[in-house]
């Protein structure tokens, strides 16, 4: 099992960078996979970028060349760098992850991002 806490979350005006950060606990953070999702009010939440154990990435149309996920297994951490934001971007960021072959199970708590133009 693995907990997940994210940080890095807050306001920014339009054009701005934030870098999200998701920190995992329990044992084995290398196999798992991870991902960001996000959730606007009154909308669905949406996959943002995935990163596999073995490294792949992919994005959302929507974030594709402004955002970038990374993870550093050794400090059991996944990042999300998130370039050129605009207010559309606004939303709660959860970070998940899921063991080989399984779906996302675990959650964070999820830290609001919010973009102001």
């Amino acid at each position: 099992q693995v907990q997940l806490v994210e940080s890095g979350g807050g306001l920014v005006q339009a054009g701005g960078s934030l870098r999200l950060s998701c920190a995992a606990s329990g044992s084995r953070f290398s196999i798992y996979d991870m991902a960001w999702y996000r959730q606007a009010p009154g909308n669905q939440r949406e996959l943002v970028a995935f990163i596999f154990s073995g490294g792949n990435t992919g994005y959302a149309d929507s974030v594709k060349g402004r955002f970038t996920i990374s993870r550093d297994n050794a400090k059991n951490t996944v990042y999300l760098q998130m370039n050129s934001l605009r207010p559309e971007d606004t939303a709660v960021y959860y970070c998940a992850a899921a063991p080989p072959g399984k779906r996302y199970d675990y959650w964070g708590q999820g830290t609001q991002v919010t973009v102001s133009s």
